[in-house]
């Protein structure tokens, strides 16, 4: 039988696609932009048939109906990375989170420590071979496709065609529901004055022929907003946002001097505006790869200059990132966190910068503190912390003693917090931050 047979005898409605799965199953859904909608709410209305489901996925976009109330006793997350969509059945606790770095999800999968029963991921029509793409989301879930014993395909006609390590053969997938649906966009960022100031610290300590990892946002929208006059400016990273194309339109993004992949864009995932996702339709210029190699810090730190630039919600005056968290209360994920900032520190002169504003909560909250709030986690080690950015100014960590990087923090926390702070490092023991150093 040839491809284009298999792919038609596999074609159902998207009800009977769902029946494959079973009380007690493992699952995974892709996410992102290619959250499956139509699978997972055909799947929500067999709730009355199903019991503890366990649904596994990175980030969800959209509405989840798999956590609503009353579906507890039917499906319970375990979010690998949290959103929107899960947070509050977790702070519930009717659903469960995986602290996990991007990179090692795949592996997950593959050596058995969550075997899968079935993906439910979203993909491209197949081309003239029957490969079927994953289009604006490989991370996670082609690594799940490959490992789960049955694969339930969500075809949209107008998924993009994206290249790279991001194929499906039509035999490997083994029921296929057609649609024609728009790919979940993201709401285009508008940096504040204060990500203005912070992209403003940053934005100098690019050198030409870097190569950037990029998250979404206003502070990384801003950055790209200031690197006009770079040159040969290159991308690896986990998402591509509208504002790396804009980059590339003004010819700051050539990738021509990287040194791992010259000439291409690379990344493991796809997140913007419906225009972006027509620009990366087919186009060579882009090649998306599983998280378990973008991620990787050894194949991060291959490319020269690689800079990361990521956020974090606290850091405390030894450097201590958290990130997930709000004291105990889980508010996303590790994500690639970890896995740039040591990438970056493997690269021949990488920099990797954790930027925040100082305060939250229309300043009366400082996010530079003396200890992490109780149950806060932390999720980049003080070890690997090289640069902090806030709106006045940059701290530089790295090689640093205690004593230093507390005094480095203090002066860039917001002025009303630095007494506090700086009477908090006086009066702790000695001993505690090195004082004697």
């Amino acid at each position: 039988m040839n491809w284009l047979d298999q792919y038609k005898s596999k074609v159902v409605e998207v009800e009977e696609a769902v029946r494959v799965i079973k009380s007690n199953d493992r699952i995974y859904l892709s996410g992102n932009a290619a959250t499956p909608l139509l699978l997972t709410n055909a799947l929500a209305n067999r709730a009355p048939e199903l019991s503890h489901v366990e649904v596994n996925h990175v980030l969800l976009l959209g509405d989840d109906p798999l956590s609503k109330p009353g579906m507890a006793e039917h499906f319970r997350h375990n979010s690998l990375f949290v959103g929107p969509g899960d947070r509050q059945s977790i702070a519930e606790g009717i659903s469960d989170y995986v602290p996990i770095h991007l990179s090692q999800i795949p592996a997950l999968f593959r050596d058995g420590y969550i075997p899968l029963d079935v993906a439910l991921v979203h993909l491209s029509p197949p081309d003239a071979h029957g490969f079927m793409s994953f289009g604006v989301e490989c991370a996670a879930s082609k690594g799940a496709a490959e490992n789960a014993k049955i694969v339930v395909a969500q075809v949209n006609e107008r998924m993009p065609r994206t290249l790279g390590d991001v194929f499906i053969h039509v035999s490997r997938v083994h029921k296929i529901v057609e649609c024609s649906v728009p790919i979940l966009e993201s709401n285009l960022a508008v940096a504040s004055n204060i990500e203005e100031k912070i992209a403003d610290f940053i934005a100098p300590m690019i050198e030409d022929g870097a190569t950037l990892q990029l998250g979404i946002g206003g502070i990384p929208d801003a950055v790209l907003a200031r690197i006009e006059g770079k040159q040969h400016l290159g991308i690896h990273t986990e998402m591509v946002s509208d504002g790396v194309v804009k980059a590339i339109e003004k010819g700051i993004i050539t990738n021509q001097k990287k040194t791992l992949h010259p000439g291409k864009v690379v990344a493991t995932f796809i997140l913007g505006s419906q225009q972006l996702y027509e620009y990366v339709h087919n186009n060579p210029l882009f090649e998306l790869h599983p998280c378990d190699y973008t991620n990787n810090p050894f194949i991060i730190g291959q490319n020269d200059k690689m800079i990361g630039i990521n956020s974090c919600i606290e850091v405390d005056i030894t450097g201590q990132i958290c990130s997930d968290s709000i004291g105990t209360k889980i508010y996303s994920g590790f994500g690639g966190q970890v896995d740039f900032v040591r990438g970056c520190a493997y690269s021949r002169g990488g920099k990797a910068f954790i930027a925040l504003p100082s305060t939250t909560k229309n300043d009366t909250v400082s996010r530079i503190v003396p200890q992490l709030k109780p149950g806060a986690g932390v999720v980049t080690s003080r070890a690997d912390v090289h640069y902090v950015v806030t709106e006045y100014g940059t701290a530089f960590l790295h090689g640093k003693n205690l004593r230093q990087r507390a005094e480095a923090l203090i002066a860039i926390a917001h002025p009303s917090f630095r007494p506090q702070l700086e009477k908090y490092l006086r009066t702790i023991r000695k001993s505690d931050l090195n004082a004697s150093a």
